[in-house]
């Protein structure tokens, strides 16, 4: 019998890795599409201080019909529900699609007494994972082995995101665009802040969301730098970031590394993690890991929006495309922005409270107010209305939370307009 021979795959060498990531990072081509994920807690009408059971919420997911408007329905791993619509044409219709499934995800999951709440943290229920997903569990080791156990767990289990994906644009373009994407990013924490809550009690931040991933390993989670080569500079980010697990392919197990190895010193074999050196599938999937608040995936995936509930988050999905997609709003956001650019951390902290922040957040809306599409134009003119106010769309759960407590902020980010009515 001739002996079984194992095929592996070629190991990558540290010219080959750095090529792959800067393909990978930006794809030239002209903006305008627009995609849309939105994340939400789950939450039992009846137990709403109860995590909702992992068989539960896999049978809730398993039985949908396939949504009007063609979103993915993924799992988190505390049991959030995410939409993910395709790319669309405009931020008009990526926002009119993802309003249609998330109607109709709500609507199925109210048979079971389930409900969405989009908010940026869970302001109720204490960090807890029940997703059992391999790469979960590892995730969840690798953030106590290098020292933000807390941090990873809430990350993972209490937050959720509105992300708004948009093109790369043509590639003698893509620094301003990369640049942009990030300058504007405390400006939008401060107008997303929807997470003044989480556990039970009240943080004192307007987006305690963007706090927790502060808290996390900042070569993972931290923002680009920027510069005149935004793909180059995506491939040292990801060489320099620590791997977090290492998969095994015949048996499909995550084996999580429980220390600080940089991905270039696995792939120079100065570590070898698994007992070798990394594949272009490693790499890959490394790079699936890395959760900076712009990452870079041939496109532009914008990760820095609290999730909000209606009518916030169609408003804050359009604010951002507009800003970054509409030539004459991006240069007067562009001027806005600047001096308070890179101030991640007092947005977070006091949102449309801080001066500076709330001056950059009305230029910003005043400028996509003047720029955008007639469909979008009611969505931002109300919320242009809001932050001039200083309002934001935690001051909602704030205010629930004074009254009826924790529960009460809980309920109130799962009501939609028809409840309303």
């Amino acid at each position: 019998m001739a002996p079984v021979i194992e095929e592996r795959a070629a190991a990558l060498d540290r010219d080959e890795a750095v090529a792959r990531c800067m393909a990978a990072a930006l794809r030239p081509g002209p903006v305008g599409a627009v995609g849309l994920e939105l994340e939400a807690h789950l939450v039992d009408r009846d137990a709403p201080a109860a995590r909702v059971p992992w068989a539960r919420v896999a049978r809730a997911v398993a039985g949908l019909p396939p949504l009007p408007g063609g979103s993915r329905v993924t799992l988190e791993p505390g049991g959030q529900v995410e939409l993910s619509g395709p790319p669309l044409p405009d931020a008009a219709a990526a926002v009119a699609a993802l309003r249609r499934d998330r109607d109709a995800l709500a609507g199925a999951l109210a048979t079971d007494r389930l409900a969405l709440a989009p908010c940026g943290a869970d302001p109720l229920r204490p960090p807890a994972r029940v997703n059992p997903a391999a790469r979960y569990a590892a995730m969840e080791e690798h953030f106590a082995a290098v020292g933000c156990a807390a941090a990873g767990t809430a990350m993972m289990s209490s937050t959720a995101s509105l992300q708004v994906n948009l093109e790369a644009g043509p590639c003698g373009g893509w620094s301003e665009r990369v640049s942009l994407a990030h300058q504007l990013g405390p400006v939008l924490v401060a107008v997303s802040a929807c997470s003044p809550l989480l556990a039970g009690r009240a943080t004192g931040w307007a987006s305690t969301r963007q706090r927790v991933w502060g808290d996390l390993d900042q070569a993972r989670c931290g923002p680009l730098l920027g510069g005149a080569d935004p793909a180059s500079e995506w491939a040292g980010y990801a060489l320099a970031a620590p791997v977090m697990l290492v998969r095994d392919g015949p048996t499909g197990r995550s084996e999580p590394v429980r220390s600080r190895v940089r991905f270039a010193d696995w792939v120079t074999g100065a570590v070898p993690l698994g007992g070798r050196r990394p594949t272009a599938a490693d790499l890959d999937y490394h790079l699936t890991t890395l959760f900076p608040p712009v990452r870079l995936r041939g496109f532009l995936e914008i990760r820095y929006l609290d999730a909000a509930p209606e009518p916030w988050w169609p408003a804050l999905a359009a604010l951002t495309a507009v800003l970054l997609d509409e030539p004459a709003a991006a240069g007067r956001a562009a001027e806005a922005t600047a001096p308070v650019a890179g101030a991640w951390d007092r947005a977070a902290a006091r949102g449309l409270a801080d001066p500076a922040l709330h001056a950059a957040a009305r230029a910003c809306l005043a400028a996509a107010v003047d720029t955008a599409p007639a469909a979008l134009r009611p969505d931002l003119t109300a919320l242009a209305d809001a932050v001039d106010r200083g309002s934001c769309p935690g001051d909602e759960l704030r205010a629930a939370a004074r009254a009826g407590g924790p529960a009460a902020a809980l309920l109130t980010a799962t009501r939609t307009p028809e409840d309303d009515r």
